[in-house]
């Protein structure tokens, strides 16, 4: 059940009991594109053929390959009304200052339609593809970075920070001494939509206070008042009377897979799911392997990365369980991805993400009559 307005009690915002929540705007669907393989392909025609259907927005994503911006320029200039994301913009890759110089202009260039979802990846991308400290203090990290992109957004004054992990302008070791605090000469929106991509409690805490958005991955809506919910209000309460479901974009992800053969469309999703659980991570530090260990599925999880990480990949997909990757996807015939996507609906989900193992008209078709009905 879901309410179109916001319950004001005692100056604070009144979040109601399990299932019960308080958020006003209507499903939206968005797409998740991704990042490249060994060749970027970009579906412009399935893109535009979702800008014509309404589609609220595009996703573009990045690791070590290609970037998250340049796809999203590429499709600015080819479609007319869809918005345009980020999920994610790795943080550590680019300083606050470019990652807003880029978000602006990406922003005017499409017309106000850019969203900007950023991230903190993980250490072995972090140091072993840029080079740079994963940061040990990672929502100091994430709270100073959010906060220096939304200074330069506002453009109040030049920018002066003096913050545990940057320092504008730069003084230290190196420094000429000729730096001065500069404000953007372009005008860039100062409510830009921030979205947070997190996965543990205290970093999706940390989204639901500072951000617009929040980004998860592998999201079960079965599961969200137990693993969720509590860190997502206490978040709330920390950004103070003004925050809540109302105001908030969960945009959560959901791979669709149509076909008569449920087994057969759970497999379609079971290698996706055993890179990130076995292989996103080290042993001793993936996110996704805690995800799956919260959700219930520790030691199918424990057995996924032991094969992964031994080399043994096509055993550690055959080791992901039918009942994990139905709780967090939509497969099998038209009638059944109906019926399980009442669970979606009931959900505080604002914007659902579909992902597709390739583009499929037939599968947008059916979500975006899901989401609208």
């Amino acid at each position: 059940m879901a309410y179109n307005r916001a319950i004001k009690l005692s100056s604070r915002l009144f979040y109601p009991t399990a299932h019960y929540y308080l958020w006003s705007n209507q499903m939206r669907l968005g797409i998740l594109l991704g990042y490249s393989g060994a060749k970027l392909e970009i579906p412009v025609d399935f893109v535009q053929t979702a800008d014509e259907m309404g589609v609220h927005i595009i996703w573009t994503a990045e690791a070590y390959g290609s970037d998250a911006v340049t796809p999203l320029a590429w499709l600015a200039a080819q479609t007319k009304n869809i918005h345009l994301g980020t999920a994610i913009m790795q943080m550590q890759g680019r300083t606050p200052a470019n990652t807003t110089m880029t978000a602006i202009t990406l922003d005017q260039l499409s017309g106000g339609r850019f969203k900007l979802g950023l991230g903190l990846s993980g250490p072995q991308v972090i140091e072993g593809w840029h080079g740079q400290p994963y940061p040990k203090r990672v929502l100091s990290f994430t709270r100073e970075y959010v906060g220096i992109v939304r200074q330069i957004l506002a453009r109040e004054k030049p920018m002066e920070i003096e913050g545990e992990y940057y320092q504008i302008p730069y003084k230290g070791e190196g420094a000429s001494g000729l730096g001065k605090p500069l404000k953007s000469i372009l005008h860039g929106r100062p409510d830009l939509p921030i979205y947070i991509a997190a996965i543990g409690p205290k970093n999706v805490q940390l989204a639901a206070e500072i951000a617009d958005g929040w980004l998860p991955i592998f999201f079960a809506p079965e599961k969200y008042d137990t693993a969720f919910r509590e860190d997502v209000e206490a978040g709330f309460a920390a950004a103070g009377p003004h925050k809540g479901y109302h105001n908030f974009d969960i945009a959560a992800p959901v791979t669709v897979v149509l076909g008569d053969d449920v087994s057969a469309c759970l497999n379609q999703v079971k290698p996706f799911v055993a890179l990130y659980v076995g292989g996103m991570g080290a042993k001793s530090k993936n996110f996704y392997y805690t995800l799956a260990c919260r959700y219930g599925f520790q030691e199918a999880a424990d057995a996924i990365q032991a094969a992964y990480l031994s080399g043994n990949k096509w055993e550690a997909v055959g080791m992901v369980p039918d009942e994990l990757v139905d709780m967090i996807a939509l497969c099998g015939p038209e009638a059944r991805i109906r019926e399980r996507f009442e669970l979606w609906r009931k959900a505080p989900i604002t914007t659902l993400n579909l992902t597709m193992t390739q583009p499929d008209t037939a599968v947008l078709k059916l979500m975006m009559e899901l989401v609208s009905s």
